[in-house]
């Protein structure tokens, strides 16, 4: 694939993952009337499954990434170029604030807010450590191991980090990033998102740091799983 098409595919799945994260958060407060619980519910369960459909169709073309830390690690690793690197994190954050404003728009909300959510305590700032730090391994572990299952299996752990992280697990900049531009269910303030990207980013490279003893040194012919999948693939919220 040309890094054109991957850079698109990077752009258009981000947008999607946005819109699916912020939409059902909308659709869940509106009908849970008050119920926190049941919204988180419906936004988990939406973001799950939607996350599975955005990497089985575009892990073959950019390697499904959605996530500055996750292509920052494949930089680190070597399985894509810095320049690449750059070029998808620009693409994820376009994309990552084009699906916030797409979410708006379906719900008519207004285009540009600003989020007034705080997530200010340190419980949640070391929640996005233990989401991203697990995210992380699970896509190390997996491209490893079981290149077919990565769908799933990232899916399923985002979906369980909603509830067992007391962030609700966002363990991506762009994401966080992007929802602090919503006012909605799913929004988090300006002021709390320094506190949420450094615990993404210590996550990050725990995992990567972790992954990289606990496999071992790698094989100039040993191409990782999700590499088979696709070009340069990882996925990632």
């Amino acid at each position: 694939m040309t890094l054109g098409r991957a850079t698109a595919a990077e752009l258009i799945g981000t947008a999607l993952l946005l819109a699916i994260v912020v939409g059902s958060g909308i659709m869940g407060d509106r009908l849970a009337q008050g119920n926190t619980a049941v919204a988180l519910l419906a936004n988990s369960i939406a973001t799950g499954a939607g996350l599975y459909a955005l990497i089985a169709i575009f892990g073959p073309v950019s390697g499904a990434h959605f996530n500055p830390v996750v292509s920052a690690v494949s930089v680190w690793n070597r399985r894509l170029s810095g320049y690449h690197g750059i070029v998808y994190v620009m693409a994820q954050l376009g994309g990552a604030f084009g699906g916030v404003a797409a979410a708006h728009a379906m719900f008519g909300l207004p285009i540009v807010q600003v989020s007034a959510r705080t997530r200010p305590t340190l419980g949640e700032g070391l929640g996005e450590v233990i989401a991203t730090f697990g995210l992380v391994l699970v896509i190390a572990l997996a491209a490893k191991f079981k290149a077919e299952a990565i769908p799933i299996l990232v899916a399923a752990f985002i979906t369980s980090a909603y509830w067992f992280t007391s962030s609700t697990s966002f363990a991506n900049p762009a994401v966080t990033f992007a929802r602090a531009m919503t006012d909605t269910f799913a929004g988090i303030s300006p002021s709390s998102v320094p506190l949420f990207v450094g615990g993404q980013i210590a996550g990050a490279v725990a995992a990567a740091l972790f992954g990289r003893w606990l496999l071992g040194p790698m094989k100039e012919n040993d191409m990782g799983g999700m590499e088979r999948l696709g070009n340069n693939n990882h996925v990632s919220r």
